[in-house]
């Protein structure tokens, strides 16, 4: 087949880059070794970006998002069972985010996307990459993962098949240099069905390090706390998770976490990655393919998709006008993006957690920091921009 952008996956960056492209008339088709329903039904938390929220209104893909996403002023940081409210909206001239996980925007995407006519052909296999040093890159791949090789010329190759997928490792290790952090800790992470206990979002370090409470649906809770990574989920019973909770959520004022049944758990490592540069030849990286940022600061998604809006605006300047420019800063426009995302979400990760490796002078630090963003407006203002989404420069 040939198309004129061969997209390799259908996640965040992969879709919305497919929709991005139709929009200026540029031709694209997606393979994805996941089935749809793989897709549709791994349960991501997710915090869309003022700017995200905007753009899925612009493509037509933002209905069920406006009818059933949490839209919140602000967050509460927590610390010495006191909290502190963050007032994103005001801080940032009425700017929101929206709590809307990211699974139920991958069914808006693949929706809106097969309604329009495009491809996404699920449930590939033996996907390799080739020609992207040659005016023809292609994509090999199985249908099925089994069946007869399948071919799609194209004019670019993006990889946006996240961190174990082709598209990194199609760049010469030679012309690539990976940036790693691994945290020494991990998130246990849940979903209850119960009533929502606050109205917002709760980050806190308090006890025994990290918590997270946030919103699924109203009356489905999502809520992580701080552990070792390498611990078994088995060592956690449902009766010492909530104690875990009750004991970090905790406060003076009387206010109480509101218990249900567990319906998930699990256990997450966190790291930060970068991979520089994100572009060789006729291929682009994007999304979890060039970087992965610890999910404290809600960047994940985020990221990704401002990497897919730069790609576009890039082949439109090469097909509409012949213009090279855009493409070839394509990577150094993106990592001033990806490294200011990176910042926020290790400051964000270490100024709420406990990190056995630091002294007791760093951890009075962190403790700091967090009463900066309570008496400075500066700092406030700067975690409320940071949170809601930097605007491209």
């Amino acid at each position: 087949m040939r198309t004129q952008v061969g997209i390799i996956g259908a996640g965040p960056a992969g879709l919305f880059l497919a929709h991005l492209l139709r929009r200026v008339g540029i031709s694209a088709v997606n393979i994805e070794s996941r089935s749809r329903d793989d897709v549709e039904e791994t349960v991501r938390a997710g915090v869309l970006e003022h700017w995200v929220v905007e753009l899925m209104q612009e493509l037509g893909l933002g209905e069920r998002m406006l009818r059933e996403g949490h839209f919140h002023d602000g967050i509460t940081l927590q610390w010495n069972r006191e909290r502190h409210h963050v007032d994103i909206q005001g801080l940032t001239d009425g700017k929101r985010v929206v709590v809307y996980p990211q699974h139920e925007v991958l069914k808006d995407l693949i929706a809106g996307r097969l309604s329009d006519g495009g491809e996404i052909i699920f449930g590939v296999g033996g996907t390799t990459i080739r020609g992207i040093d040659t005016a023809r890159p292609a994509i090999d791949f199985r249908r099925d993962g089994t069946g007869a090789l399948d071919t799609i010329d194209c004019d670019y190759v993006v990889g946006a098949d996240g961190f174990h997928g082709p598209g990194r490792q199609a760049i010469p290790a030679k012309n690539r240099t990976e940036y790693q952090k691994i945290y020494p800790f991990g998130w246990l992470g849940i979903l209850t069905r119960a009533p929502r206990s606050w109205h917002e979002l709760i980050y806190t370090n308090q006890q025994d390090g990290f918590a997270l409470l946030s919103t699924r649906s109203p009356d489905v809770q999502r809520l992580y706390i701080q552990c070792d990574p390498g611990d078994d989920i088995s060592n956690w019973s449902d009766d010492r998770i909530w104690g875990q909770f009750h004991t970090r959520f905790g406060t003076d004022d009387g206010w109480s976490l509101t218990e249900g049944p567990i319906l998930q758990k699990g256990i997450i490592p966190l790291r930060s990655f970068v991979c520089e540069p994100m572009q060789y030849g006729r291929l682009f990286i994007a999304g979890d393919a060039a970087h992965i940022v610890p999910p404290t600061g809600a960047k994940g998604l985020n990221l990704a998709v401002a990497d897919v809006l730069v790609l576009s605006r890039a082949l439109d300047a090469k097909y509409r006008g012949n213009s090279q420019d855009l493409l070839d800063r394509y990577s150094a426009i993106c990592l001033r993006r990806v490294w200011k995302a990176e910042r926020f979400s290790w400051y964000m990760t270490t100024m709420l957690h406990r990190n056995e490796l630091e002294t007791d002078f760093e951890q009075r630090i962190h403790f700091a920091d967090l009463d900066l963003v309570r008496s400075s407006q500066a700092s406030a203002r700067s975690l409320a921009e940071n949170y809601v989404g930097l605007p491209f420069d």
